[in-house]
């Protein structure tokens, strides 16, 4: 079974997607970053996909939506977040 894809979605200058993304990093996780900044239609694929979500950044992996970077670190403090990862 491959890894799931994990996916962000981010605004420049964003200090929670930075947080996000440097956990990740620290992980070790490929990741696909869109910048929504100018909105376009990537921030309409994130809605799509997430229709409450006002904030960034959002954070898919494989097709959960885990949320924001404190959802993210939540998942890491509570240890779930590798078998997510793992798939």
């Amino acid at each position: 079974m491959s890894e799931p894809q994990v996916i962000l979605y981010t605004k420049f200058g964003c200090p929670y997607c930075a947080r996000a993304k440097r956990l990740l990093d620290e992980k070790g996780v490929a990741y696909t970053e869109h910048d929504i900044t100018m909105g376009g239609a990537k921030r309409d694929e994130m809605l799509a996909r997430a229709p409450n979500a006002r904030t960034v950044p959002q954070i898919f992996i494989g097709a959960t939506h885990v949320g924001g970077s404190d959802d993210l670190a939540a998942m890491e403090r509570a240890g779930k977040l590798d078998a997510l990862l793992a798939g």
